[in-house]
């Protein structure tokens, strides 16, 4: 019987550790001031780009600096968007529900242009048991 258990957890174990896994860091820079938090959101398709994260984190503000690093990332491809919740109400402040009054980003530094930044200007893959590194500007 207890055999049965460790051959199991082995298995189990094993299986886990196959599985790649990867690591992505974000830090971000050039905020206004250390007020609030940084929210962040990790997105897996450009049907859920902006709209329903895979993944959020979130960080104080530390001389105009953030970092977070989500871990445990399967292979695929994902984009990266973050704001700067200056007033913590969880959600980016909009003027008249068009432009926003806090400031933002997304991976790859993606234009916002005539509307929201592209999944198609801030998607990257990561595979294969790799770590990624961003520097998103506010």
């Amino acid at each position: 019987m207890m055999h049965k258990i460790i051959t199991t957890l082995t298995l189990l174990l094993s299986v886990m550790v196959l599985k790649a896994q990867n690591t992505i860091e974000v830090s971000m820079v050039n905020f206004d001031n250390d007020k609030g938090t940084v929210q962040v959101g990790l997105y897996t398709s450009a049907e859920k780009f902006l709209n329903k994260e895979f993944k959020a984190e979130s960080s104080k503000i530390t001389n105009k600096k953030a970092t977070v690093v989500f871990t445990d990332v399967p292979d695929g491809v994902y984009a990266i968007s973050c704001f700067h919740d200056e007033d913590d109400n969880g959600e980016l402040n909009m003027f008249l529900g068009m432009m926003p009054t806090e400031d933002y980003g997304t991976s790859n530094n993606a234009p916002a242009k005539f509307g929201p930044p592209k999944w198609k200007d801030a998607k990257f893959e990561i595979k294969n048991k790799e770590t990624k590194s961003f520097t998103i500007e506010l």
